[in-house]
């Protein structure tokens, strides 16, 4: 399949989709509709393009410095289209834009190093890097900008080449971010493929990846492994979190609960490594619920592109129903709706932001991902139980402790059982920082030099030391 100067593949006339606005739930554009049997002449020409981009490794450290100004000069357009059809709030538009150009200055800086080892034999062996091949990216569509530009980066810095798949619920500032990006670099180094499944599933087992990065729901990334497995590709799987916050008893209720509301609500709780529950010490628990309590009810819900929305919608109808199944299953099981429980009587996809107290442990809005704005809130009645708790699912993204003995916080962090722990703040991330999860929440990392390591494979010479 050919691909326009804008680096898209092209699919044939007529085969387009429709693209909904979460904050009316009408359709306000379309995408082009590739079909799976259209991937391979994407991936072929990905292969080709890789001969030449993998070979300078200081051109492609230009190129990804050129994209990365050209992102940040079309942030006025991509930022409300990515509202738009996402629906966060612009200023959160524009901060993932930012994100974005950040990212790709970031690994165009970073250049695989060489390693000598020295174990008394007599030859001189040297640890080369080199890149994996053609690589495919399929991103969800909470972050779809700032996921994108966290696999394309480092793949396409570490000398790959990217067919980058969105979720069709977010494909146009994708598709527009590709042809900002692709117009810095040579042609079919990154190429943007839009579409319904099986596209996906086509992408992530076509015999001529060479790596597949996935961020998206456990029961996908199954199948996504299972897919790649037939081409032994490898794989970097991100499959979301249910984070535990839990907060000692030295807490400054007062002073952490309006950080605690929105590590929980930002982006309307539409975040992978969000705080998705909240356990609390028996003495402070009504004092915690009704300080989160007090934040959900005063928080301004509306469309991103109002200026004055706090919290836009819940992105497709689909995550709507589900949050709406959560919070109503929690409180036929016996739990208190401190605040919202209900969606907002308006067109398009809005769900009050909702605190349940007195959740029983087992109901699914606490042992599964709600991804929505909806909070838990547990009592405990000691730290050994709060910690067993905060480890009983099967997910380990992420974790916060929250207290005012910074040591004591820090050694509890120290026993959650996840890839990252955070003290007195949550879902903070560096560029320089490694992101992984464990059990349930991923297989891989992504950030920092370890994921861009994660895009290279090593390459070993041996040459005769002299005579």
């Amino acid at each position: 399949m050919p691909t326009d100067q804008s680096g898209h593949a092209t699919a044939a006339a007529g085969e387009r989709f429709a693209v909904l606005d979460p904050a009316t739930g009408e359709a306000f554009d379309e995408a082009p509709a590739q079909r799976p049997d259209e991937l391979d002449a994407v991936v072929w020409r990905a292969h080709e393009a890789w001969r030449g981009w993998r070979s300078d490794a200081v051109a492609r450290s230009k190129a990804l410095l050129t994209a990365a100004d050209a992102v940040e000069a079309a942030g006025a357009d991509l930022a409300p289209l990515l509202t738009r059809e996402q629906g966060k709030p612009l200023a959160e538009s524009y901060a993932e834009v930012a994100r974005t150009a950040a990212r790709l200055r970031y690994f165009a800086e970073l250049v695989p190093g060489t390693r000598r080892i020295t174990d008394g034999r007599p030859v001189h062996s040297e640890v080369r890097w080199r890149p994996l091949g053609p690589t495919a990216a399929i991103v969800p569509w909470n972050f779809p900008l700032q996921l994108a530009s966290a696999k394309f980066a480092p793949a396409l810095a570490a000398g790959n080449t990217v067919v980058l798949k969105p979720s069709p619920l977010t494909p146009l500032a994708t598709r527009l971010l590709g042809s900002v990006v692709a117009g810095a670099l040579p042609e079919d180094v990154l190429t943007v493929v839009t579409g319904q499944e099986p596209l996906g599933a086509r992408l992530a087992s076509h015999p001529g990846i060479r790596h597949v990065t996935f961020t998206g729901s456990v029961p996908t990334g199954r199948a996504v492994a299972e897919g790649a497995a037939a081409s032994l590709a490898r794989i970097t799987l991100e499959l979301g979190g249910n984070d535990a916050a839990v907060l000692l008893d030295d807490v400054d209720v007062e002073r952490i609960a309006e950080r605690l509301f929105w590590a929980a609500f930002r982006n309307c709780g539409q975040v992978c490594m969000a705080v998705k529950r909240v356990y609390a010490p028996a003495r402070l628990y009504s004092r915690v619920v009704e300080a989160l309590a007090q934040h959900a009810r005063s928080v301004v819900v509306g469309a991103g592109l109002d200026p004055g929305s706090r919290l836009g919608p819940v992105n497709n109808a689909a995550q709507l129903a589900r949050v709406e199944r959560c919070v109503d299953q929690a409180v036929s099981a016996g739990a208190r709706t401190v605040a919202g429980g209900h969606r907002l009587d308006r067109p398009g996809y809005f769900f009050a932001p909702t605190i349940l107290a007195d959740v029983p442990p087992a109901c699914p809005v606490v042992t599964e991902e709600q991804f929505g704005p909806v909070l838990p809130v547990l009592p405990y009645g000691n730290l050994d139980e709060a910690v067993e708790a905060a480890n009983g699912t099967g997910f380990g993204l992420g974790g916060s402790v929250w207290g005012t003995d910074l040591d004591r916080a820090e050694a509890v962090a120290g026993r959650l059982e996840c890839g990252t722990a955070w003290i007195n703040h949550h879902a903070e991330l560096s560029l320089a920082q490694p992101f992984a999860g464990i059990k349930d929440s991923g297989v891989g990392v992504a950030g920092g030099p370890w994921g861009f390591y994660g895009n290279l494979r090593p390459f070993v010479v041996h040459r005769p030391g002299a005579a």
